[in-house]
């Protein structure tokens, strides 16, 4: 076995790779004397059929297999004889083959990149924390409050007023016609809730029990139903019962309620909850400026077709959203070629990081230990319930569907690393700036699995 390489071009090779005819009819009649061992042919005794009658029937099964194993091994070959890291499985082509002469094929593939090495502690990152005080304690736990609340008919006769439950029946109407989903009869709304298009809940306010009024409301421009977006409506409604909201009595009966031993206790615990939640949207926002600077620190050209994959990946998700919410891509206000530029070059920066932090993580021998991948599988049959046995199954028989689970634990065990390396610095901040932008955007996450070693 020959094998050639005709060219390199940046990350792309090519590979010309000849079997000699000899070693392609050596293996073939190999083959065949294994399989005479063990087929039956009218007239000869088990082992003992000649191989011309054998290369007759099935000779042509068997050079099948020939050429496809050869093909395979022939492929290894190159691969390992060049010291290859392929991206992607690489593209054959046999280019010549005849019976009794050479097998010749084609090697396409590309290579993963060196990555260039990281200077971590060179890294100046600062990391938002927020100091729980009681006043947001307590107003979590008037949040909780409000959700238990119950609501009671009212004792004497009034209006509307903001925290109501009102029932009521409502025809909705553009330009006086009736639009799906703009009607409801027996309809429970508390005031304030901004469950409602914005005018609808307000123009109930003031009003009295078994009135009947028109309600002008205009539909966000975001709304989710693009032929709704923009538009004013008119609501024909009736009032057909006010509640008021009774008043709910914060105690320890009311922690105990909400499974806390005490009053106390429940504060401690929402005070715990809010300061992970906290710690984790910091998390998030100083994992987003440490790929950021990774992003500008290592510039290496990336395999085209890893970041084919991933723009296709990215590209359905787009496409399954647009038709999710009924809309196009002019509403977007961006053409499809720009928008196609615009998530190919997210594409490229996703892979481009999943390349950096999958080789930080080999480098420093950083490992998902079985005990983890077996939480992560825990919870997702969490999400279905009654059908846990299936979704163990599942992950138990698709080595692809674990390995989607595999890389973002590996992913966030590379960025603890180099965040226990990197210059971080805690900055007190307020919720309010806590909060700002708390979610990276699309283009800040790592290709996975794709750039992820298993």
């Amino acid at each position: 076995m020959q094998v050639t390489e005709v060219a390199a071009d940046g990350l792309k090779r090519e590979y010309k790779v000849v079997v000699a005819a000899s070693e392609i009819q050596g293996r073939v009649d190999a083959r065949l004397k294994k399989l005479a061992k063990t087929v039956r042919m009218p007239g000869f005794r088990p082992g003992k059929a000649p191989l011309t009658l054998l290369k007759k029937q099935y000779g042509r099964s068997v050079m099948g297999e020939v050429l496809e194993q050869t093909v395979d091994e022939g492929s290894r070959q190159a691969i390992e004889d060049h010291k290859l890291k392929p991206a992607l499985r690489p593209k054959i082509e046999v280019t010549s083959f005849d019976d009794g002469a050479d097998l010749e094929f084609k090697l396409d593939l590309e290579v993963l990149p060196d990555v260039p090495e990281v200077d971590v502690k060179a890294i100046s990152l600062t990391r938002q924390v927020v100091e729980i005080d009681e006043e947001r304690v307590a107003q979590a736990i008037d949040n909780l409050a409000k959700a238990r609340r119950r609501y009671e008919p009212l004792a004497e006769p009034r209006a509307v007023v903001d925290g109501d439950q009102v029932t009521l029946d409502f025809k909705g109407s553009i330009d006086g016609e009736a639009f799906e989903g703009g009607s409801a009869e027996g309809f429970e709304l508390v005031i304030g809730s901004g469950s409602m298009i914005p005018g609808f809940e307000a123009g109930l306010i003031g009003r009295n029990a078994d009135a009947t009024a028109t309600i002008e409301a205009t539909f966000p421009d975001d709304y989710g139903r693009e032929d709704l977006r923009g538009k004013a409506a008119q609501f024909e409604v009736t009032i057909r019962e006010i509640k008021a909201a009774a008043p709910v009595t914060v105690d320890d009966e009311f922690a105990k309620e909400l499974g806390a031993e005490s009053l106390d206790d429940l504060k401690a615990k929402i005070r715990g909850r809010l300061a992970d939640d906290y710690r984790s949207i910091g998390r998030s926002k100083v994992k987003r400026a440490l790929l950021d600077d990774l992003a500008e620190r290592c510039r290496f050209d990336v395999p085209e077709g890893m970041v084919e994959l991933e723009f296709q990946s990215i590209w359905r998700q787009l496409e399954e959203e647009l038709k999710r919410t009924e809309s196009t891509f002019e509403s977007m206000d961006q053409t499809e070629e720009e928008l196609r530029a615009e998530y190919r070059a997210i594409a490229e920066r996703r892979v481009r990081l999943g390349l950096v932090l999958s080789d930080i993580g080999l480098k420093n021998e950083v490992k998902v230990e079985g005990a983890e991948l077996q939480q992560a599988v825990i919870g997702q049959a969490r999400r279905y319930p009654g059908q846990e046995k299936q979704v163990f199954e599942y992950f138990r028989d698709t080595p692809a569907a674990l390995e989607h689970l595999r890389a973002p634990i590996f992913e966030d065990k590379v960025v603890d690393f180099l965040l226990e390396l990197a210059q971080v610095t805690d900055v007190p901040v307020t919720i309010e700036e806590l909060m700002k932008d708390p979610d990276a955007d699309a283009e800040d996450a790592p290709a996975s699995p794709n750039a992820t070693p298993a």
